[in-house]
């Protein structure tokens, strides 16, 4: 209950004080990558395996393979869609989605359909668990587009590696989630993704 509080209080208030940043991007994106959206939305697996619209900043052009894996450099995402991502500025969109309770602070990145079916035995615990903006194996592989954008097949590299790896984080972090340790996983989100902007500036 304290976690769900906190995710409501402190996701309106995002979007309270980041508001101008919200504005700013949004008239990036329509004047810099005329022709489509601004918000992009797609179909997430969420708690207890329940669909819901997830909202993002547009990041790619509207015509694209329509892959579920992303990887570093590709045409399909924009220049400017390159540096909302950078900076994770295209996730801002998320908070609507943690106010409304689709989607928490912290827990398991929400996958596409498809994936969550893949999950067999004890590994199916984490759809109990709301679907978070940051988590554990989202800071493992912060890097993540650099890393398949270094391997052959990076769609075949995400199935057999990356993604039984989060599953496995994730079912640590089911078993042994706290408040506290939430918190943590929030600051040590923001000053990773502070380190990550300076190294790729």
């Amino acid at each position: 209950m304290l976690k769900y509080l906190f995710d409501r209080v402190a996701s309106l208030l995002g979007l309270l004080l980041l508001w101008p940043v919200l504005l700013i991007v949004a008239i990036l994106i329509k004047c810099k990558m005329p022709g489509g959206p601004v918000i992009f939305r797609q179909r997430r697996v969420g708690r207890n395996g329940k669909l819901f619209t997830m909202y993002k900043f547009r990041s790619m052009t509207v015509s694209h393979s329509g892959s579920t894996v992303s990887v570093a450099g590709e045409s399909r995402i924009t220049p400017l869609g390159a540096k909302l991502r950078k900076y994770k500025l295209d996730e801002l969109p998320e908070l609507w989605n943690v106010f409304k309770g689709d989607m928490s602070f912290v827990g398991p990145r929400p996958d596409v359909p498809g994936y969550a079916d893949r999950l067999q035995g004890e590994d199916r615990l984490v759809l109990k668990l709301r679907p978070g903006i940051t988590g554990p194996a989202s800071l493992k592989y912060a890097d993540e587009e650099e890393l398949l954008a270094q391997v052959a097949d990076p769609r075949r590299y995400n199935d057999e590696v990356i993604f039984p790896d989060k599953v496995r984080i994730n079912l640590d972090y089911y078993h042994n989630r706290t408040f506290c340790g939430d918190i943590r996983l929030i600051f040590q989100t923001i000053f990773r993704s502070g380190e990550l902007a300076e190294i790729q500036s």
